[in-house]
C-alpha cells in the first residue's frame, strides 16, 4: 500500500515519509528534488559601469550565486527543439539590474540593489553581500537570469540538502531543505511531476 505522510513542514524545509515505495523510486525522487527541479539563477551579466576594484568576472560570479525566487508554473524550461536561441530562452528568462548608485562613503552593496523586471523573480533575501565599494565607486550591471537544473550547474540546485533514511519495510523519510528559491513542498511536488515525465519518456523509448 503506497502512502505519503508529512512528518514536519516549515518555511524552508519539509520531511515526508514514503510508505510502500521501493528504494529505487524513493532515491530517484531524492535526486530529482536535489538537482532536477528548475529554478532561476543569473546566467550572464552585461557590465554597464564598474569603477570598483573588483574584476567584472568576480562580480558576475557573486551575482550568479544569489538565489532567486522561482514562481511555480509561471515559466517553463526551454524547448530544445527550437532552432533559434531567442526562442529557446524567451519563456524562461528574466532581466535584473544591479545599480549600486554612487556615494561619498564606503558602501556595502547587497542583493537589495537588484531590481527585477518581474517581481516574482527576485533575490530570496535583501541582505546577501555582493561587494563593498569605496567612496565614489559605482557598479551598474544588467543580469540575465533563466531557468535551469542543478545537473547543469550547482547554482540551479533547487534544494540544499535532500536526505533519505529508513527502510522499505518501515518507510523512507525524505527531508528537503531549500535556500528559498521554491517552497520546499513545491520542490517535492515538482520532483514527482518531473519523475513521472522521465518515466513516460523512458517508456516511449523502450515501448
Amino acid at each position: 500500500m503506497y502512502s505519503v505522510e508529512v512528518i514536519d513542514k516549515g518555511d524552508t524545509s519539509i520531511t515526508i515519509r514514503m510508505n510502500g515505495f521501493p528504494i529505487q523510486y524513493a532515491n530517484a525522487l531524492r535526486r530529482i528534488c536535489l538537482n532536477g527541479v528548475p529554478t532561476f539563477a543569473i546566467e550572464t551579466v552585461d557590465v554597464i559601469e564598474n569603477t570598483s576594484i573588483f574584476a567584472d568576472e568576480y562580480l558576475a560570479h557573486r551575482l550568479a550565486l544569489v538565489p532567486l525566487t522561482t514562481p511555480p508554473d509561471k515559466y517553463s524550461m526551454p524547448d530544445e527543439s527550437d532552432s533559434e536561441e531567442e526562442d529557446i530562452y524567451s519563456s524562461c528568462s528574466v532581466m535584473l539590474v544591479l545599480d549600486s548608485g554612487k556615494t561619498d562613503q564606503t558602501t556595502d552593496v547587497t542583493s537589495a540593489r537588484l531590481s527585477s523586471e518581474d517581481p516574482d523573480v527576485r533575490p530570496v533575501n535583501d541582505n546577501i553581500p555582493i561587494a563593498t565599494l569605496a567612496p565614489m565607486q559605482k557598479v551598474v550591471m544588467e543580469c540575465h537570469a533563466r531557468l535551469g537544473r542543478g545537473t547543469e550547474h550547482a547554482k540551479w540546485n533547487s534544494a540544499n540538502i535532500s536526505v533519505l533514511t529508513g527502510t522499505e519495510e518501515d518507510g523512507f523519510e525524505l527531508k528537503v531543505e531549500t535556500a528559498g528559491s521554491l517552497n520546499p513542498a513545491d520542490i517535492i511536488v515538482a520532483g514527482m511531476k518531473e519523475l513521472s515525465v522521465r518515466l513516460e519518456d523512458f517508456r516511449q523509448v523502450i515501448g
